[in-house]
């Protein structure tokens, strides 16, 4: 496990800043985020923010529905929201694999960390039933909006990547049988 420094629950930039300037950049620095802008990155998608268990983004009924995944030059880790930590998946750097399983986007591949967000639908299915489908799409959504305005109050790139093959991306990131890939996220820092 890899423990994250405690997030940063203050910040610097006014919300209405940071919505004017948000805009889908693909461009980044290389090398890889540090420690502490991926787990605010990580923790404004998916951290727990109260003492009830909830989270940053709005979720149907709070039933955990998203499994959230990091790749960086360094591996391929899963998120625990409430432990703020990550969880290695895979060592060496996947994020060529990635960029491969969305058709080459040149964006994934350069990143210096990928966001990739999983869904188990059942979670949310037992309490919802049919409309799941529907909460767990939104739930996503939340999310990377999140993580997007995280970025932009940083001041890194991000942009938001929904085209790739769902198998090849789940093989990847080996994610379970009863879960698949909602969207992706690849960010870092603006190029020199």
């Amino acid at each position: 496990m890899i423990d994250f420094p405690a997030p940063d629950r203050t910040g610097s930039v006014p919300l209405e800043t940071v919505l004017a300037a948000r805009r889908s950049r693909r461009e980044f620095a290389p090398g890889d985020v540090d420690l502490a802008t991926l787990g605010q990155v990580l923790w404004a998608a998916q951290g727990i923010t109260g003492d009830d268990g909830r989270r940053a983004a709005p979720a149907a009924g709070n039933r955990g529905a998203l499994e959230t995944y990091a790749a960086t030059g360094r591996g391929l880790y899963r998120y625990d929201a409430r432990r703020h930590s990550l969880e290695t998946v895979r060592e060496g750097d996947l994020r060529g694999d990635l960029a491969a399983a969305t058709g080459g986007q040149e964006c994934v591949a350069t990143a210096q960390a990928v966001l990739v967000f999983g869904v188990v639908e059942e979670r949310t299915r037992s309490k919802y039933g049919d409309r799941a489908r529907r909460y767990v799409h939104f739930e996503a959504g939340h999310a990377v909006q999140n993580a997007l305005l995280q970025a932009e109050a940083l001041g890194l790139h991000a942009v938001p990547v929904g085209a790739f093959d769902d198998d090849a991306l789940a093989a990847i990131c080996g994610m379970a049988e009863d879960e698949r890939p909602l969207y992706m996220v690849p960010f870092g820092r603006p190029p020199a």
